[in-house]
């Protein structure tokens, strides 16, 4: 049996993906990659929990959404633009609000990498690395119960 390709899998399945990425790019000391790697897991956990937010609460189709996902352009804007207003007066919101720093310091760490071809050491990507998935897992978590990211071996 073939693997799946990338377009075909699920949000949760591509978040898996990244994150076996970022295992395999640290063990090669290619930390600032890994950095890179890790932030877009993130930004795909945003995207599933907006997506869910919107068929929760809206009968908007797949492309109107994928339209404010391209508007709302990175985590940042994700995250100020739509979740939070998204999730405002419920549950959801104060774990975003929480949630919401290190996200920010995941999506400069990875800007300062791809806009500025900043280096990082291992400590900042092992911290930035982790700041991503607290992050990836509170958002799933609210939506997919239990869900945990799969460290490769």
């Amino acid at each position: 049996m073939s693997k799946k390709s990338y377009d075909q899998r699920t949000n949760l399945e591509k978040i898996q993906s990244q994150w076996n990425k970022v295992s395999g790019l640290h063990s090669r000391e290619e930390w600032s990659a890994a950095i890179v790697r890790a932030a877009t897991a993130a930004e795909i956990a945003a995207n599933f929990a907006i997506r869910r937010e919107f068929e929760e609460r809206s009968k908007f189709d797949g492309d109107f959404i994928n339209s404010l996902l391209r508007w709302a352009n990175g985590l940042d804007g994700k995250i100020n633009r739509l979740l939070l207003p998204l999730s405002e007066g419920r549950k959801a919101h104060k774990v975003f609000a929480k949630i919401k720093k290190n996200a920010e310091e995941v999506n400069k760490k990875r800007n300062a990498v791809a806009h500025q071809g900043e280096f990082c050491s291992i400590g900042e990507s092992k911290e930035t690395i982790e700041k991503a998935r607290v992050f990836i897992e509170s958002v799933v978590g609210i939506y997919e119960p239990g869900f945990t990211l799969k460290d490769k071996s």
